[in-house]
């Protein structure tokens, strides 16, 4: 029988053109797959998902996302990286990986709140208990360990009250009792203080290191991503099992997104940085404000932690991010509060940060603690995630807001 030419359906499918190779360019080439295609059978059945030897799934990874990967492991100091479609989704993929009916996980109170509240309607019906500890004391967190915790959560510093607790002195209390601790890094990010070196002399490492993307590695606004980074194979084979039967995946033109924002990012960070010092120190002269929180001010809860930790950075200055919250005098209304919210023009009502632009948000202190808070002053909460725009303009804009919505008392 006559051959004939395929037809042109099949031909523009099956085309055989190959580009030549050593093409370079600043940005690593996106690659975007579901079916990952194999040369021969025997090549399939040998490849291995678990690492990162071969491709054998785009859900498994592609040289996109194992750059990324790398990259990350660089930047936090860790060895392996699982990538997860956002922040919490690294909180709760640890959390579901580690532990098992009838153990126990320990949170600090001022947490990232979805992080304790995923234990007590998640993780609670499936007979995981957990309690929450009381991050500027360390001897609460050695009394509420029992011989069923499996897993304690650092944070550092607090999700919305920035108290910096002691790394350290909690990370060795777990380690005692051979107990698996586990990092909210988002704040540090890499750049304040490094997850596995805690006191540089490469003694002292948290197991795990889970970081919001989605924030300062970002830095747009626009991307939702987590990662989680151990040191230990067998620790992290626990997570990428967990990962591959949830089906977790990420898309390949937010991993291109990611590996343009890393270069930028430690001066982003900076810069971050400066500007929310200066409006926080600012901030601490204005009659509205009876309390600024923010671990590189002296006075702030926890700053002396912070100071160990993360004050050589840069040159002695410290590295302290772009966050930080304030206290408005209680005898103010909420109704006020939030007229001093409103009437910000730059800064805009929104959770999240690190992205370009500066948000605001009103918090209800009195409902985020279940445990006493008497390094906190009576008063309605704030808090500020400082963009990278003018210093000035941002000061101006507070100014004017501070001026509408507080009279003097």
């Amino acid at each position: 029988m006559q051959d004939t030419a395929p037809h042109l359906s099949t031909r523009l499918i099956h085309h055989d053109y190959t580009p030549p190779d050593g093409f370079m360019a600043p940005a690593p080439a996106v690659h975007k797959a579901s079916t990952v295609i194999f040369p021969n059978v025997a090549a399939m059945r040998t490849r291995e998902w678990k690492d990162k030897s071969s491709y054998t799934y785009g859900l498994h990874g592609t040289p996109t996302t194992f750059t990324l990967e790398e990259r990350l492991c660089t930047l936090e100091g860790g060895l392996q990286c699982v990538l997860v479609p956002s922040g919490l989704a690294a909180i709760a993929t640890v959390s579901l990986a580690l532990l098992r009916s009838g153990q126990q996980v320990l949170i600090p109170d001022n947490a990232y709140g979805p992080n304790a509240s995923m234990a007590a309607a998640t993780l609670a019906p499936l007979g995981i208990k957990h309690a929450l500890y009381d991050p500027l004391n360390p001897a609460d967190l050695a009394a509420k360990i029992t011989p069923a915790t499996q897993l304690v959560w650092l944070e550092a510093p607090g999700s919305v009250t920035m108290e910096f607790p002691d790394l350290p002195a909690l990370l060795r209390i777990c380690q005692a009792q051979g107990i698996t601790t586990a990092l909210d890094n988002t704040w540090g990010a890499g750049l304040a203080f490094a997850p596995f070196d805690l006191e540089g002399d490469g003694q002292l490492a948290v197991d795990i290191s889970a970081h919001a993307l989605t924030k300062y590695p970002s830095g747009g606004g626009d991307v939702l991503m987590g990662s989680i980074i151990t040191r230990d194979p067998a620790l992290h084979l626990k997570i990428k099992l967990l990962h591959m039967h949830l089906g977790l995946g990420i898309g390949g033109n937010d991993a291109e997104m990611l590996l343009r924002s890393l270069p930028s990012m430690a001066l982003r960070y900076r810069a971050h940085d400066l500007a929310a010092r200066h409006l926080a120190r600012w901030l601490q002269q204005q009659p509205a404000v009876v309390q600024v929180l923010h671990p590189a001010l002296p006075g702030a809860p926890g700053h002396d932690h912070w100071q160990r930790m993360c004050g050589q950075a840069h040159h002695g200055d410290g590295a302290a991010a772009g966050l930080f919250s304030i206290i408005v005098d209680g005898r103010y209304s909420q109704q006020q509060v939030d007229t001093f919210c409103d009437s910000l023009r730059l800064f805009k009502i929104g959770y999240s940060w690190g992205g370009p632009i500066s948000l605001v948000m009103p918090y209800a202190l009195q409902a985020m603690r279940s445990l006493p808070t008497p390094h906190l002053r009576h008063g309605k909460l704030v808090r500020f995630s400082i963009g990278l725009e003018s210093v000035q303009d941002l000061q101006q804009d507070l100014a004017q807001a501070l001026e509408q919505a507080f009279v003097p008392l």
